[in-house]
């Protein structure tokens, strides 16, 4: 039986010196990190390709939803679950996913970012989860549950689709406003048995706001050739020392979130390469090496001559699963009747993974950022002589990528490429 240990242990271990989010970090090996970022990477790579649209993710939304349906797994499918997930065994999987929880569940501070992080469950009537399912989505996953009719409450029927907007009004809570259709009408059917989602609201003010009066419009250069004219921000160069470093084809500019007097410590970073039509070879390069997505950058603090950073506001949304069964992650999609945890019914050997739909918003101005994600599995030194370098530049002013991550853990809240800040 999965065991749901140490799922309380933020709230008995407040001592001083206690950080959830170092903990985390120990909990945490890097190689899990790098799985993480591989599907990121490839997400990123394929759906910039497919669409040339900005697109955004969130690789601890989409890593909170495996988890769930890892706990519920058995035989084959368990295997190449905690495979993929670069867990061990399911003990491993909870103990990970009890740190993303505390992490989410720390006090806040004032003037820390607002984050949500939650997990939700609906359940059609005829099929009772599993007591033992029910342990580890209550007490690990803090997770919502709610028993729904999909048998009379979906398409061809009165009350059709009344489930989805169910759904979507917990989605549109959960992000506070900006991702209210998560679920579109028609997708449910009569043959859905559960539907498990997690949402994730993030809002953070800069450290050091950008002047908005300072705000101008430039403009910024597409991958066809052409370019549009959009508001980028910039502040007093003379006030504020940047970490900022150059790497084998790009710069990196990092702007940390205030903190208050929270643990959590969170930065946004800039990824610009160096060529205006760079975009497509710097996301293969992560794509190939996803450690880079974990690493520090060695950045330094510098004064900049220059920078400027569009202003911007999308969303996107994808289905997850192709992405998975393309880098390997198969079986949850086919009906092998291996995911036999999760409800207690003779139909439960029935249940598979149908979809896995993901949406993410992100919006950057001269205050801050505002981003949320859901994600929803659908179940059917110096020298004498020497002359410094000239101050560095960092103007955004074409396609590049971005990240939002939380700096003790290494937890990756967002990722994303922005191709056009155009509204």
């Amino acid at each position: 039986r999965v065991s749901a240990r140490d799922h309380d242990e933020h709230e008995i271990r407040r001592g001083e010196g206690y950080n959830p989010a170092k903990r985390f970090r120990e909990e945490l090996a890097v190689p899990k990190i790098n799985i993480d970022m591989k599907l990121a990477g490839h997400i990123l790579l394929k759906e910039a390709s497919k669409s040339e649209k900005n697109v955004v993710c969130s690789p601890l939304s989409l890593d909170a939803m495996l988890n769930m349906v890892a706990a519920g797994s058995k035989g084959d499918t368990s295997k190449q679950l905690l495979h993929f997930l670069g867990s061990s065994n399911l003990e491993d999987v909870n103990s990970k996913s009890s740190g993303m929880m505390r992490i989410a569940l720390n006090e806040k501070s004032l003037g820390s970012p607002d984050i949500t992080f939650v997990n939700g469950v609906w359940v059609d009537q005829r099929f009772p989860v599993k007591p033992s399912y029910m342990e580890v989505l209550n007490g690990i996953y803090k997770a919502e549950t709610r028993n729904v009719d999909f048998l009379n409450k979906v398409r061809d029927h009165p009350r059709a689709d009344q489930a989805t907007r169910e759904i979507n009004s917990w989605a549109e809570n959960a992000t506070k406003g900006l991702i209210r259709t998560m679920i579109p009408p028609g997708t449910l059917d009569r043959e859905t048995m559960i539907v498990l989602a997690n949402a994730l609201y993030f809002k953070g003010v800069w450290a050091c706001k950008f002047d908005s009066s300072m705000t101008q419009e430039k403009k910024f250069h597409l991958l066809n050739g052409e370019s549009t004219s959009v508001a980028f921000m910039t502040s007093d160069l003379r006030e504020t020392r940047y970490a900022y470093g150059m790497f084998d084809g790009f710069k990196v500019l990092k702007i940390p979130y205030q903190a208050g007097h929270s643990l959590m410590k969170y930065s946004m970073y800039f990824i610009l390469p160096n060529k205006k039509q760079g975009l497509q070879n710097l996301m293969e390069k992560f794509k190939a090496d996803p450690g880079l997505f974990n690493q520090q950058f060695h950045l330094q603090k510098k004064t900049l001559a220059e920078l400027w950073i569009p202003k911007f506001k999308f969303s996107h949304e994808f289905s997850a699963s192709r992405y998975m069964t393309e880098l390997g992650l198969t079986l949850p999609f086919e009906p092998v009747k291996e995911l036999t945890g999760i409800v207690d019914s003779p139909h439960g050997d029935e249940l598979f993974i149908s979809d896995i739909l993901h949406k993410a918003c992100i919006e950057i101005d001269e205050e801050g950022t505002e981003a949320a994600a859901v994600t929803c599995p659908l179940m059917g030194g110096c020298a004498r002589g020497y002359v410094p370098p000239p101050p560095p530049t960092f103007v955004a002013d074409h396609p590049f990528m971005f990240l939002i991550k939380e700096e003790t853990s290494g937890a990756m809240l967002f990722a994303g490429a922005l191709l056009n800040p155009a509204p």
